[in-house]
């Protein structure tokens, strides 16, 4: 199953981006576990400086803006 992260502090973007996520993925009905990671600590292990950041399957597709319902609906064909 697909994983996806959305790395952020808990700020209106990483929010934005987490809502994103999930109507992206109820517009395609593509199952995927979806995490919101808060903690500086875990966020620090990715090597990332600037947030909101969105992943899948732990690989890095979208970085320090808001990942557009869009966009990610583009990524989750691929």
């Amino acid at each position: 199953m697909l994983q996806i992260k959305v790395l952020g502090p808990g700020c209106p973007k990483c929010k934005t981006t987490y809502n994103n996520v999930l109507e992206a993925l109820k517009q395609t009905n593509v199952e995927a576990n979806v995490e919101k990671v808060e903690d500086i600590e875990e966020m620090m292990k990715y090597n990332i400086l600037t947030t909101p950041v969105l992943m899948m399957n732990d690989q890095i597709k979208v970085k320090g803006r808001i990942a557009q319902v869009s966009e990610i609906i583009e990524l989750l064909k691929k």
